[in-house]
Formats: structure tokens, sequence, C-alpha cells
């Protein structure tokens, strides 16, 4: 009985210290590129499988997050060669266990290699905002890297299009709802990015999608427990993907990097790809 409960016992603790390597020093490298279809009412049909690639908290300079892997990111999203890239916010990274601070200007200049046929945009999140949100604006709009801090634009293909809103982070109080859809001015859809999804219950209808990042997906799943830790009022309510309230949709990327504690685990780092499809009544 002895031996049995001994065998139990080394048996536990080496599971625990392959979960441990695994969540601490292999799943936040194990980098994925996944795809997510969804519907928007009065898409046109033309832009059928319309693709955005999502990048959403990069935090270049946590651990397996250097500026090399920052350009491999970029090489490997070009070789998806998506329609439009946006890039979510929290480029930087403060006090995260084993990292190495990157200048943000170095950050601009690895992102600066996207290419997309419409486009690539940006927004800060609360990282950046904490780092210095002006200089990083100026930085990424030198890099061709265009910021759209409470803006929107039409991005225009050929007779169709939407208008594109990027609307500045919720947690650092600069978001601008009213502002950000000021210059939209035609019925065509908007589809909007932000940093944080905690935004999303202010969200008029008027805005067909809006893509987020922010809360890592928690960085880990504890199956049958759910996320143990989620930096949002909500709890687990906006953690991680598609999300629809009240005919409203958000999407909540689960980010690249890691953020104060330099785990993933059952939470891959990810780039999101979302092909957009017209939503019909089938």
């Amino acid at each position: 009985m002895k031996n049995l409960f001994i065998k139990i016992f080394l048996g536990l603790f080496a599971l625990g210290a392959g979960l441990g390597v695994w969540a601490v020093l292999i799943e936040p490298d194990q980098l994925k590129f996944k795809e997510y279809k969804i519907y928007i009412k009065d898409w046109s049909p033309k832009l059928s499988g319309y693709s955005i690639a999502f990048l959403a908290d990069i935090h270049a300079g946590a651990p397996h997050i250097d500026l090399e892997k920052v350009r491999e990111i970029t090489r490997k999203t070009n070789a998806l060669q998506p329609d439009l890239i946006l890039l979510g916010g929290d480029y930087m990274i403060q006090g995260v266990k084993g990292g190495t601070p990157v200048p943000s200007d170095q950050i601009a200049s690895a992102l600066s290699g996207l290419k997309a046929r419409d486009g690539v945009f940006a927004v800060l999140g609360n990282h950046d905002h904490w780092e210095n949100a002006p200089r990083m604006f100026k930085e990424f709009n030198a890099q061709g890297l265009t910021m759209l801090e409470n803006m929107a634009q039409p991005i225009e293909i050929g007779e169709d299009g939407f208008w594109l809103a990027g609307i500045s982070d919720y947690t650092e109080n600069a978001h601008d709802i009213k502002k950000a859809l000021s210059a939209v001015n035609d019925n065509r859809p908007v589809i909007a990015f932000t940093h944080t999804p905690d935004i999303f219950p202010e969200i008029p209808a008027r805005i067909a999608l809006i893509l987020a990042g922010h809360t890592h997906g928690g960085q880990v799943y504890v199956p049958f427990l759910g996320r143990p830790v989620i930096p949002s009022k909500y709890g687990q309510r906006y953690a991680i993907g598609l999300v629809k309230e009240k005919g409203r949709q958000i999407f909540i990327s689960p980010g690249i990097g890691t953020s104060i504690i330099p785990v993933r685990f059952l939470t891959p780092p990810e780039v999101s790809v979302i092909k957009i499809y017209p939503q019909t009544d089938k």
C-alpha cells in the first residue's frame, strides 16, 4: 500500500512538473494561425470571404517574443495574404517576469513589414498608454502603420467596401465611440477594432462587428473550471472568441504574448484570421 501511495505521488508530481514545463516553456511559443468565419448583415456578396488578420497583445519583450519573433510573425502573416491587417494594441510589456524591454520604435519598425491589399491599421492598448501613447502614435504612423484612434475611414473595394473604425482603449478612458463614427456617412457596414472588450455593452448596433484583445483568453484554461483570471470587470463573459449579444457581435483574440506571468495553458498564442461572409436567413 505504501509503495502504491509513493508511485501515485511520484506520478502526480511528474505530471505537474510536465504541465508546468509545457505552460512556461512550450505553449507560449506555439503560435497558431486560426481561421474564423463571421457573418455580417448587409455584407456585399462580392466581398464574401474577405480576410482580416488580427494581431493583438504582441507584448514584445515578454518571454518568447523578441524582435526576431515579431519579424517572423510579420512574415508568416504576410504569407497568408490577408485583405486587411489590424493591430489590436499592447505592443509593449511592462513588468513581466523573464522579459527584456524592447523600445517602441524598434517594435514599430519590426511590424512595418506587414503588408495587405487594403492596408495595415492599429490602435493603442493600455500598456502602450502606460509607455507613451503620443510617441507611439507618431512612431507607428511613421512606419506606415496607420493609427485609427477614435477615427474611421472607408475601405473602398471597387464599387463595394465598408467602414473601418478604430476605438481608443476603454480601460484608459480614451474611448470616444461617437467621435470614432463621426465620419461614417453612408449605410455600408462598419467593422470596428479596439483593445479592451469591456467596451462592448456600449457599442451601438451600427457597428456590425468589433474586434478586441486585452484578455489573452486568460492565458490559462482549466478543464471543467474555466479561465481563473480574466482582466475584465465582466469576468469570463468577454474572455475569448466570438460573443453575440442583442444582435451585436464581438470577437476577442487570445493574443500573442503574455503579461504579468509568462505562462499559457490550453490557450496558445494566436494570430486570428477573420473571414467575413454575408449573413443569410438560412
